[in-house]
């Protein structure tokens, strides 16, 4: 089989490209340059096409660099921006899989004849007795990555390989180090791959968006202080809200756009049990009957919680957990996992509570 491997740089991405080169497959690595600013985080800088392209001559492949910079802008980067703009709280890490890693890869991979792709993540793809698709867990439970791919479907899933999701993330390093692999020891990559850590996520917003100072208050409308630029607020946030220290935890309970003001309340404020979700995607076909019993994942370590799952149509569902959960932010990824914790229903935006 002719396969097309994403390489960036990484322990994970070189490792899967040498156990399908193993395997007996026709392999051809490949990096994406997605950013065409400053990096020096993530998977997007000059060093980690660098370390792609050696790893890939080690192996004996060819290495190929696709320059996505246009898509990863309008696709990634301006909707990040914009849902800012919008006191919303994006995830371009998944964005940038749903739009670039397993779409506008694919279609090139397509345009070149590869019968399917392959990247570094944790998460296994297994078929089940009716020949349908699924997307399960790593076998590493600490770097299982299936909350990332969760927007990946049947037609997706079926020329998708994952090589490493069988391994532990110590596996994988002892075989990088017995294959002599430069990235062996590299460090998992971090943080938002387009935004400095010298810059920060402050600095490459407030240059991009126009930002409004907000009142703080608690929950009987108390003025506490304020905040430069409430569209760097979210939902849930503890720290950088200006407060003198030695006081009990507050926490950021709801962004008023229209009064520009900042609530902050205690952590049982924060708490509630319902949910709604909003731009579903299913693994398989949707659910038949209207209510499911479902584990949910609000973040990408996040600890799944038992809830019933109401489906509204095609692409709502309301989310009620068992027991009160610490809200989701407005705009983060929400992923349906079966009652065993193995594979993904599918997942959606958090809207309102």
């Amino acid at each position: 089989m002719k396969v097309l491997v994403a390489m960036s740089g990484g322990v994970d991405s070189s490792v899967a490209a040498a156990m399908l080169r193993d395997a007996g497959h026709d392999v051809v690595g490949v990096t994406m340059r997605l950013w065409g600013g400053a990096s020096d985080t993530g998977c997007c800088s000059v060093s980690d096409t660098d370390d792609a392209r050696r790893v890939a001559s080690q192996l004996g492949l060819d290495h190929l660099v696709f320059n996505f910079a246009d898509d990863f802008e309008r696709d990634v980067v301006d909707p990040y921006v914009r849902a800012h703009a919008d006191l919303s709280t994006p995830n371009p890490c998944i964005e940038c899989n749903r739009t670039i890693k397993f779409a506008r890869l694919a279609e090139r991979a397509d345009d070149l004849g590869f019968d399917a792709i392959a990247t570094g993540h944790h998460a296994r793809v297994t078929t089940d007795g009716a020949g349908r698709h699924r997307l399960e867990r790593g076998a590493d439970r600490a770097k299982d990555q299936s909350y990332v791919l969760h927007m990946l479907g049947q037609a997706q899933l079926a020329r998708t390989l994952f090589p490493v999701g069988v391994l532990t993330k110590r596996e994988v390093r002892a075989l990088a180090t017995d294959l002599g692999l430069g990235t062996a020891a590299k460090p998992d990559s971090q943080d938002v791959c387009f935004i400095t850590s010298m810059e920060g996520r402050e600095t490459f917003l407030t240059e991009r968006i126009a930002t409004r100072p907000a009142r703080v208050v608690d929950t009987s409308g108390r003025q506490l202080g304020t905040v430069a630029a409430m569209e760097l607020i979210t939902i849930g946030q503890r720290k950088g809200l200006g407060l003198p220290g030695g006081q009990p935890k507050r926490y950021v309970v709801d962004v008023d756009a229209r009064s520009a003001v900042v609530v902050l309340g205690d952590e049982h404020d924060l708490a509630g049990r319902r949910l709604e979700v909003d731009a579903m995607s299913w693994v398989d076909a949707i659910p038949a009957s209207l209510v499911h019993r479902v584990l949910v994942q609000s973040s990408a370590h996040g600890t799944p919680q038992p809830a019933n799952v109401e489906v509204i149509d095609d692409a709502s569902v309301t989310i009620t957990f068992d027991e009160p959960q610490r809200r989701v932010a407005p705009g983060q990824s929400v992923v349906l996992y079966d009652v065993t914790d193995t594979w993904v229903l599918g997942g959606g935006i958090a809207g309102t509570h």
